[in-house]
C-alpha cells in the first residue's frame, strides 16, 4: 500500500514493546495440557517470529510444525518442537490479548464514557481502547483515527474483518466537531477503502441532540447505506444509540440528554428511514438500539424486525432475543415446583422492568419459587433510566440495605468487571454481601438465571 492508497497515512506509528505472551490457563485434553505447559509459562516467539497479539498467535499457531520458544514461570527459557494437525489449536489461553500493549484513543469525545467517570477508581477504567484488533477479536467499537500505515496495512493483508466502526457522523465538519480530532473528517474515504478491499464494518452512531441530530442523522445514514452495497458490502450494518450521560461529565461538554420527546422524534426518523432501505436492499441496514423504546415509552419492536441480530452487542435487539431464549430455555429446565421453598431477589436496571414482566410471572409459576424484581436506576451515575450492565455496588447498597431479600440476589454478571467480582465503581461482590448481609449468585445468561433459581448454588 502506498501513502496515496492509505486512508490515513499521516497517522502516528504507535512504537511499542512485544511482550512474551503470559499464559494463565491450560485447557485439559489439549497438546499444551500434554506437553506439560502450566500457567504463569510464557511463548516468547512462535517459529522465530514474536507474536504482537493473539491474531498473530493464532495464525502462527496454524502450522503443522511449531518451533516455541517459552519462558517458565522460573524464568528459565526453553526450546520446543511440536507437530500437529494444520489449524490444530494448542489450548492455551493468556492473560491479555495484545502482547505489545493497547493502542488507545486520540479523540477527546465529550460522550466518552471513560470521561464520565469519577477519579480514584481502578486504572483499567481510564483506559481508552481504540484498538483495531480487540475490535476484531470482540466486536469493540474504534474510531480508526489512529492507525498508522503500517496497521492498515495489517488490516488488508490478514483480512482482519468485520471491524466495529463508532462513526457518529459522516460529514466532515460534525464528525471533526465530536471527535475533537482534525483526522476524524476522512471516515468516508476510510468506507472507500474497505469496499475497495472488499472489508466489512459494523457502524455505530451515537446520537447527541443539537449537534448530529436531525438533517445530519439522515445524511449519515444515507452515506452509510450507500456502501450497502455489492456482494461484500462494507457497511453490514448500523446501529443508531442515544448518548448517555453521567452526572461525573465535564460541565463544558455541549452535551445535552435524550428526552423522552427527542427519543420519539428519532424512533420515527429512523424507522421511516429503515422502511426505505428495506425496499431497496432487501434489509433494514439500520437498527435503532433498544434504549430509544424505553426513553420513549414505546413498545420495542417484534423479534422478527431484527434479521439475524447484527447489532446485538449495541443493545440491538438483546431484550427481545433475552425473553426468546428464556421461553425455550425455561420449557426445557423450569420444573412445576421446586423444594425446599426459596426466596430470590432479582436485580435489574429500571430500564427493562416492563419488558421482563413476562419473565417475571413465568418463573413464579413454579410452586414453592418466589423471586423478586428489583429495577434500580443508578445514583451512582446520575441517571433515572438505566440499564442492568451500568448498576454498581453503591447502587444496591443504596436501594437494597436493610430489606428482606430472601435466600439470595440474582445478579446479572454484565453488572461485574470481566472475570473479576467487581463493579464498576470498585465495589466487590464479597464486600456487598457482607453489608446486605446475603447471598450473592452472579448469573450469566438465560440459562444460568434458570438454573440458579432451581438449584442449590453456593454462596459467593
Amino acid at each position: 500500500m502506498t501513502n496515496a492508497q492509505c486512508p490515513m497515512p499521516n497517522a502516528p506509528c504507535p512504537m511499542s514493546t512485544i511482550n512474551p505472551a503470559r499464559i494463565t490457563k491450560v485447557l485439559p485434553d489439549s497438546i499444551a495440557a500434554e506437553i506439560g505447559f502450566e500457567a504463569g509459562d510464557a511463548i516468547v516467539a512462535i517459529n522465530g517470529t514474536r507474536p504482537r497479539d493473539l491474531i498473530d498467535y493464532q495464525f502462527l499457531c496454524a502450522d503443522e510444525v511449531l518451533e516455541l520458544e517459552v519462558l517458565d514461570a522460573a524464568g528459565k527459557t526453553h526450546s520446543l518442537e511440536i507437530e500437529k494437525d494444520y489449524d490444530q489449536d494448542l489450548g492455551l489461553e493468556f492473560e491479555t490479548a495484545l502482547f505489545d500493549g493497547l493502542i488507545q484513543c486520540n479523540n477527546r469525545c465529550p460522550f466518552c464514557f471513560i470521561d464520565q467517570q469519577p477519579p480514584g477508581k481502578r486504572t483499567s477504567l481510564y483506559l481508552k481502547d481504540d484498538d483495531y484488533r480487540l475490535s476484531f477479536l470482540y466486536g469493540s467499537y474504534l474510531t480508526l483515527t489512529n492507525l498508522s500505515e503500517r496497521e492498515w496495512q495489517r488490516i488488508e493483508q490478514m483480512r482482519l474483518s468485520p471491524l466495529y466502526v463508532s462513526v457518529h457522523a459522516t460529514e466532515p465538519e460534525v464528525r471533526i466537531r465530536l471527535l475533537k480530532n482534525p483526522r476524524a473528517g476522512q471516515i468516508l474515504q476510510q468506507l472507500k477503502w474497505f469496499q475497495e478491499r472488499r472489508l466489512q464494518i459494523h457502524a455505530q452512531v451515537v446520537v447527541c441532540p443539537g449537534i448530529n441530530d436531525g438533517k445530519h442523522l439522515e445524511q449519515t445514514l444515507k452515506d452509510l447505506t450507500s456502501f450497502h452495497t455489492g456482494e461484500v458490502p462494507a457497511v453490514a450494518s448500523v446501529a443508531v444509540v442515544p448518548v448517555g450521560l453521567t452526572r461525573f461529565r465535564p460541565p463544558e461538554d455541549e452535551l445535552i440528554p435524550v428526552t423522552r420527546e427527542k427519543a420519539k422524534e428519532v424512533i420515527s426518523q429512523v424507522r421511516m428511514l429503515s422502511g426505505q432501505f428495506r425496499q431497496k436492499f432487501g434489509s433494514s441496514v439500520v437498527w435503532l438500539a433498544d434504549e430509544w423504546f424505553l426513553i420513549a415509552g414505546e413498545e420495542l419492536p417484534s423479534e422478527s424486525e431484527y434479521e439475524e441480530y447484527p447489532q446485538i452487542d449495541n443493545g440491538v435487539g438483546s431484550i427481545q432475543l433475552f425473553i426468546k431464549q428464556f421461553a425455550t430455555v425455561a420449557a426445557e429446565l423450569l420444573p412445576p415446583k421446586v423444594y425446599p421453598q426459596r426466596k430470590l431477589t432479582w436485580i435489574v436496571g429500571n430500564a427493562v422492568e416492563k419488558a421482563f414482566q413476562p419473565i417475571l410471572k413465568r418463573l413464579n409459576s413454579v410452586e414453592g419459587l418466589e423471586v423478586n424484581m428489583r429495577a434500580l436506576c443508578s445514583d451512582y451515575w446520575g441517571q433515572t433510566i438505566s440499564v442492568t450492565g451500568l448498576l454498581t455496588g453503591h447502587d444496591l447498597l443504596l436501594n437494597l440495605k436493610g430489606q428482606d431479600l430472601g435466600d439470595g440476589i440474582l445478579l446479572p454478571n454484565i453488572m461485574l468487571k470481566n472475570g473479576e467480582l467487581l463493579f464498576l465503581d470498585d465495589m466487590s461482590i464479597e464486600e456487598l454481601a457482607g453489608k446486605l448481609n446475603t447471598k450473592i449468585l452472579p448469573v450469566g445468561g438465560v440459562e444460568d438465571l434458570i438454573k440458579t433459581c432451581i438449584l442449590n448454588v453456593a454462596q459467593v
